[in-house]
């Protein structure tokens, strides 16, 4: 997958807007690294709110601020810019890089902007981690920090939560345990005493996310059930429970990166599940990226387990261009991804063919309404080769055979379609002769 070229849009109300031109699927975000999403819906588009990993030159966590994008059709981000940064917070001690995973929520046409950091007074709590706010008139910025952390609140991992009847809770980790309590009108204090959230299975816990669907309240939490973190959930007829043990959301890593953390909303009518994995940093389970898939709901109103994919989640415009290496399904044999570039992976993937009959899929591409007339291949082949694309949906059916000349450079070749499809349809690329081609993308016109 190709960097997505980033441009400067406009000045609004101090906050600096960019555009990322592409297409994303998993990861979302490309162009830096981004962990512990928290995704919220305000007016009709959606705000991911995650944490910014960094290069620092340790093999510990370094997150110095915050960015929030935002997307209407959940593949098109507009990155924000940066809201809050360890400089601009009084409290914050600016020498730990240690803004970890926040949240945000609107009340009264304000936006609530939760994050923890280690404090300068580092006297009591987990290694001096407080919970700090800052609020915004706009979902985007620009955010003020408060002058002071949240009185009696030490911990990690905040999450806001506003039930029907219009009491806030706030939700946090903190020494491997989960903690609530009720916020007072001004989103700023607590408004009882804090609560640790008992009957959950023992070992480390941390980053709680709680929502409310059909009358069941939903507590979600990454959990370490032996060596990293897979996704667990917990449900309840109130808050602040009691809850009781649910089920699994999503195992963990099979490439063994050691957090994961998560948000979940309804958009549209369809649900979602917002979280990491290490994409862009395949060595370095520190640098991480996040991802959204589909969530779903059994009639018991349990959760089904979420399996992680590269393609994600949303259509792909098929006049845009199309990173297969984000696929649905890889042949068995002679098919494979790496980076362009191993020294800059911020260029992303591209897909390799390697004989005769190796394929790949990707789903849900947008034809629109049958006036694309050709395709573009952008590829590479010290020997050339030749690819048909196929609709799967429509028994194979192939719409073009294009020709990859033999060249050491990435080439872009153009061919005709000779069937002209419309609508929403799944493509495959099948390499039909010994090859190999790499793929960087395609593109209709």
């Amino acid at each position: 997958m190709k960097k997505r070229s980033i441009r400067c849009l406009s000045m609004l109300c101090g906050c600096l807007f960019f555009i990322n031109n592409g297409t994303a699927q998993n990861p979302l975000i490309l162009d830096q690294f981004t962990a512990d999403p928290s995704a919220r819906e305000f007016g009709g588009r959606v705000y991911v709110y995650p944490s910014h990993d960094e290069h620092c030159g340790t093999d510990w966590f370094c997150m110095k601020d915050y960015h929030v994008f935002s997307s209407e059709n959940l593949t098109d981000w507009t990155d924000h810019g940066v809201i809050v940064s360890q400089e601009n917070v009084q409290w914050v001690d600016s020498t730990t890089n240690s803004m970890w995973a926040p949240d945000c929520i609107e009340k009264d046409g304000k936006y609530y902007f939760y994050f923890p950091a280690i404090s300068k007074d580092k006297t009591d709590g987990r290694r001096g981690m407080r919970i700090g706010v800052a609020v915004s008139g706009t979902p985007y910025g620009p955010f003020i920090p408060e002058p002071e952390p949240i009185p009696d609140v030490r911990g990690i991992d905040p999450n806001p939560f506003i039930d029907k009847d219009g009491q806030a809770y706030l939700y946090w980790a903190g020494n491997k345990r989960l903690y609530g309590a009720r916020l007072r009108d001004n989103m700023l204090e607590l408004a009882s005493e804090p609560e640790e959230i008992r009957d959950l299975p023992d070992g480390f816990k941390e980053g709680p996310y709680l929502f409310e669907r059909n009358g069941i309240y939903y507590l979600t939490y990454p959990h370490v059930p032996e060596t990293t973190e897979r996704l667990e959930y917990a449900v309840g007829d109130n808050p602040m429970g009691p809850f009781r043990t649910a089920g699994v959301i999503m195992d963990e890593s099979p490439a063994g990166c050691w957090t994961n953390h998560h948000s979940i909303i309804e958009y549209r009518g369809q649900w979602y599940l917002f979280y990491h994995h290490n994409d862009l940093s395949p060595d370095f389970d520190k640098n991480r990226s996040i991802r959204a898939d589909s969530l779903f709901f059994n009639e018991d109103g349990t959760i089904r387990k979420v399996i992680p994919t590269l393609r994600g989640v949303g259509l792909t415009d098929a006049g845009r261009e199309i990173q297969i290496d984000r696929y649905s399904a890889l042949g068995e044999t002679g098919a494979s991804i790496a980076f362009i570039d191993e020294e800059d992976r911020f260029k992303g993937w591209k897909t390799r063919l390697e004989n005769e009959g190796a394929w790949i899929r990707y789903n849900s591409v947008d034809f629109g309404d049958a006036d694309l007339q050709s395709v573009v291949v952008k590829a590479v082949s010290g020997k050339g080769g030749t690819v048909t694309l196929q609709l799967d949906d429509l028994d194979g059916l192939v719409i073009a055979q294009v020709e990859i000349p033999e060249t050491t450079d990435w080439t872009e070749s153009h061919t005709g379609l000779s069937r002209i499809p419309s609508g929403v349809h799944n493509l495959v690329i099948v390499l039909h002769d010994s090859g190999p081609v790499e793929i960087d993308w395609i593109r209709f016109e």
